[in-house]
């Protein structure tokens, strides 16, 4: 973890709440995802806790040149900023097949993978793609447990990846793998429960490569998961880090391990006070993530016995015993308990250098789509 005062001289161009990223915590953010993954050939770090070129063009510059994303905004968006290789993290149906087809016609210089787990949407994909002559990657998503998306292991799963083989407009990717189950806050018992998961995803791309069939990669892993996967050494596995980046306050809490601090915060400004025991700031679920518990949305480092009480779209009310210690104008910065979807209600980011505003950021890719 970085040492950081998280002090800002001049607020006066901040307009409240406004998210500040202090980029020196996300480098040392970005160091220290390096240092687990000990490669960074091995790494394709999630884009959805930025979603900004700014910061896609830093990671570039660190030699990351795999990144993966949820959203074809997103996607194109890495793409806009120079990467050459995007996966996106998400399986395609309805519009989004013509949207692919969009994408590699006009990137065309890009190797695009996208994933799936039914045999409808791939024969769909193939019927869009090879009508225009295009070609597309898939991996395989596999359901290790969370029961979002993906595929147990077996007879279909098999039938379903020998598709991307026969298939015209589709090419092998190999496996994907995303185990958000794993919240263990014990290393230990976190390291078995992931390990139990690449075992799944080794044992099956083992067996297709006993059938013939190609498995390039297996892309596994997430915030917590992460070190983990980035003790196993397999030639085939790629990393991929989520809210590493920027990180955020219910992360730290469940994963004490990790060596990252949380890099973008709220500037929020007290507008009330309206109780001896009660503060009002002007940070309500249009600018934080609404899907924790309102006492988990943010934390004020400055106020450590703060308790949210109630947050509505433009406020949000604390109970402190200090709270006439505070009066309206008075400024927090307040730690989000999700980064990702925070960063999302934001239109840009402003960054924080050596104290002071030094520029701001867009966040580029908040959108569900940009030209594509």
């Amino acid at each position: 973890m970085t040492e950081c005062n998280f002090k800002i001289q001049d607020t006066s161009s901040i307009v409240s709440p406004g998210l500040v990223v202090f980029r020196e915590v996300m480098n040392a953010n970005l160091a220290e995802m390096l240092r687990e993954a000990g490669d960074v050939t091995r790494l394709r770090p999630h884009c959805k806790t930025h979603k900004m070129k700014a910061v896609t063009k830093i990671q570039l510059g660190m030699g990351i040149t795999k990144h993966k994303c949820a959203t074809f905004a997103e996607a194109e968006m890495l793409a806009e900023a120079g990467v050459k290789d995007i996966l996106l993290g998400y399986n395609l149906v309805g519009p989004n097949i013509q949207r692919a087809v969009d994408f590699v016609t006009r990137f065309n210089d890009v190797q695009f993978i996208a994933t799936a787990d039914h045999a409808t949407p791939v024969r769909q994909l193939s019927e869009a793609m090879s009508a225009a002559n295009k070609t597309i990657e898939l991996l395989l998503d596999l359901d290790s447990g969370q029961h979002r998306t993906g595929i147990t292991p077996g007879e279909t799963a098999v039938q379903i990846y020998q598709l991307f083989h026969d298939l015209p407009g589709i090419q092998p990717g190999g496996i994907h793998l995303y185990d958000g189950q794993n919240h263990q806050t014990d290393l230990e018992a976190r390291r078995q429960a992931v390990m139990s998961c690449w075992q799944l995803a080794s044992d099956f791309r083992d067996q297709l490569e006993r059938e013939g069939l190609r498995v390039p990669r297996i892309v596994a892993g997430g915030t917590g998961s992460f070190p983990v996967y980035a003790s196993i050494s397999d030639p085939a596995l790629e990393l991929s880090p989520g809210t590493n980046t920027f990180f955020d306050n219910n992360y730290g809490k469940m994963f004490p391990d990790l060596q990252y601090t949380p890099a973008a915060r709220i500037l929020t400004r007290v507008i009330s006070r309206p109780t001896e025991e009660t503060i009002t700031v002007d940070l309500g679920y249009k600018a934080c993530a609404s899907d924790p518990d309102v006492t988990k949305r943010v934390i004020f480092p400055d106020l450590p016995n703060a308790e949210a009480i109630l947050q509505n779209e433009e406020h949000l009310v604390l109970r402190l015993k200090n709270a006439g210690d505070l009066v309206p104008g008075d400024e927090l910065l307040a730690v989000p308990g999700h980064i990702c979807p925070t960063s999302a209600l934001h239109k840009s980011a402003y960054v924080i250098e050596d104290e002071q505003v030094s520029e701001n950021w867009e966040v580029s890719s908040r959108d569900r789509w940009l030209t594509i």
